[in-house]
This record gives C-alpha cells, structure tokens and sequence, in this order.
C-alpha cells in the first residue's frame, strides 16, 4: 500500500540531520516506496536552499542525491491558489499542493509545525503518520 505525502521542509531536515527519529522513519519509507512524495519546483527549490544552510553542514552532494531522488520517486504537481492565510506564508505553497493532490489521492501534509496550518485529520505529524501506515498495514 502506498501513501501519498507533501513533506514539510522541517521534517526533512530533521531526518537529514537525524535519521535515528520519527522525521528519519518517515524519510526511509519515502526511499522504499511506502510513502510517495508530492511537491512541485518551490518546494524543491526550498528543501535545497534550507538543507544548503552552513547551520546544518550537510555535503551538497547529499543534498542533490536526496532531492534528486525525491524527484525521481515522487509526483511532481502544480498546487492550486487557495485563499488561506497561514501563519508562515511559505507554508501557503504546502496546503495547496496538499489539497490538490487530494482531489484523486488521501494525501497527508507531513509537518513538526502542526500550529501552522489548519486543524485538519491529513495534516499530521512525522509520529502521527507512522501511526497511520502502522494502522493500515495490519
């Protein structure tokens, strides 16, 4: 069974930085195929310049692996302009794409920032989408 994700940029970088935790679960079934990621240009383009920070020390070969292969397994789509002002703007983009996709597909937002967006049951936690795959593959 797959599932269908729009990463939060704090969830990937906190698995790049700790693949031992939730974030870094959540990573690896991205890789294995058990979540398929959801993202378009701006997120990709922010996941690069958010991993690239000196802060975090993270190789640019790396990152250009791991955005390269979230490109390569994952669906890339436009979002649609919803009128929604969000606490972070740049979290906008991340509901968007979310409620696009979940047009044709269940689709989680995957966020360390639940405060951020709406309280809706697919904007989850790392944790909490664990949870769900848990729940689904018994």
């Amino acid at each position: 069974m797959n599932f269908f994700a729009v990463i939060d940029t704090n969830v990937l970088v906190s698995a790049m930085l700790k693949w031992n935790s939730a974030p870094g679960t959540v990573l690896s079934l991205v890789f294995d195929g058990t979540i398929i990621p959801v993202f378009n240009n701006i997120i990709l383009e922010e996941y690069r310049n958010v991993l690239g920070r000196p802060k975090f020390k993270l190789p640019a070969d790396v990152i250009d692996t791991v955005i390269n292969h979230l490109k390569n397994i994952g669906i890339a789509m436009d979002g649609e302009k919803l009128d929604i002002q969000l606490p972070d703007p740049g979290d906008v983009v991340f509901y968007e794409l979310t409620m696009a996709k979940r047009k044709t597909e269940e689709t989680y937002l995957v966020t360390g920032n639940l405060k951020h967006f709406p309280a809706k049951p697919f904007i989850v936690t790392p944790r909490e989408m664990l949870a769900i795959i848990t729940r689904e593959l018994v």
